[in-house]
């Protein structure tokens, strides 16, 4: 079971504060350091020192890490044109020596559109397919050859289809409870099919959608990594994790329910229904990203009982 780490830090983090996140993760021997696309934080707080772009951090994060995969859940389509997102995750895929993931959805919050001033358009999984096409088109593209494409959202001409990612495939994930058009996208474009916040019974529903829209395509199931992203609030003892889910102003109940939380046998025993549901990685959501001491409880003592 891969364990990694996803970060929201349009709740309020610097970059200081994400690079501590991600050492501290590839010192505790986590598979993947993922943060949020997202410019406005949402619920109570002032969300100080404010918004950090997604793949300007990745960027300073592929220099000042050295093993760690880094990736996004997920990059929002409605922030960028997707020859030029090709061309960022690319950059940075060869700043960090080939360890970038780029996890892309259709955009939702519209409040953050409205409140930076981007638009926020209709038929965004239209878009969204487009943009699938056109990011894993121009990576494709041999070099020499150039890259077309007449889509009704998007047109490319003559593109030389530059820069090459490192790898010769950057893993592509794609997440959500659509019940057709998500799964058929997934089967078409993803290294990885996501869930994010589920419970254990939709996990097992949506992977089996996705697994028969490959095998329709012809592709075999286990070709793809289906993963789960869940709000992490372990502790020690019942107190600890009570304190943990105080930081974060949440219900311990309430994150039993729905995300991973308890002593450390709690959380292994849920991640363990998780994985017979189908699932094979999971992204710890970490929410007080000051509490390096949680990453290291989990790394200690919810990991090795996995194994």
């Amino acid at each position: 079971m891969d364990l990694r780490i996803f970060t929201e830090p349009q709740q309020g983090a610097s970059y200081d504060t994400l690079l501590r996140v991600a050492r501290t993760a590839e010192q505790l021997d986590y598979d993947g350091f993922f943060r949020s696309d997202h410019y406005l934080r949402m619920g109570d707080g002032d969300g100080l020192p404010g918004p950090t772009d997604a793949w300007i951090t990745l960027a300073g994060l592929a220099r000042e890490t050295e093993r760690i995969r880094l990736g996004t859940l997920m990059t929002a389509g409605t922030f960028r044109l997707p020859g030029v997102l090709a061309i960022q995750v690319a950059q940075v895929d060869a700043m960090s020596g080939g360890r970038v993931e780029l996890g892309l959805g259709a955009g939702w919050f519209e409040k953050e559109h409205s409140a930076y001033g981007i638009p926020f358009p209709d038929r965004r999984i239209d878009r969204l397919e487009e943009q699938l096409a056109i990011i894993t088109g121009l990576w494709e593209t041999k070099l020499g050859e150039t890259f077309d494409f007449a889509g009704t959202h998007y047109q490319l001409t003559d593109c030389p289809a530059l820069p090459k990612p490192v790898q010769q495939r950057i893993p592509v994930l794609i997440g959500g409870m659509g019940a057709k058009r998500t799964p058929a996208l997934a089967a078409r474009y993803a290294a990885e099919f996501n869930l994010p916040f589920v419970s254990v019974e939709q996990t097992r529903e949506q992977i089996g959608r996705v697994r028969a829209a490959a095998e329709e395509r012809g592709r075999p199931a286990d070709d793809l990594v289906y993963s789960n992203a869940l709000v992490a609030c372990v502790g020690r003892d019942d107190a600890e994790v009570a304190r943990r889910a105080a930081a974060i102003g949440r219900e311990v109940e309430e994150l039993k329910a729905n995300g991973l939380a308890g002593t450390p046998a709690e959380v292994a025993d849920r991640i363990g229904r998780y994985r017979e549901a189908g699932s094979r990685r999971i992204y710890f959501q970490i929410l007080d990203l000051d509490d390096l001491d949680h990453l290291e409880l989990i790394a200690t003592q919810v990991k090795p009982q996995l194994d």
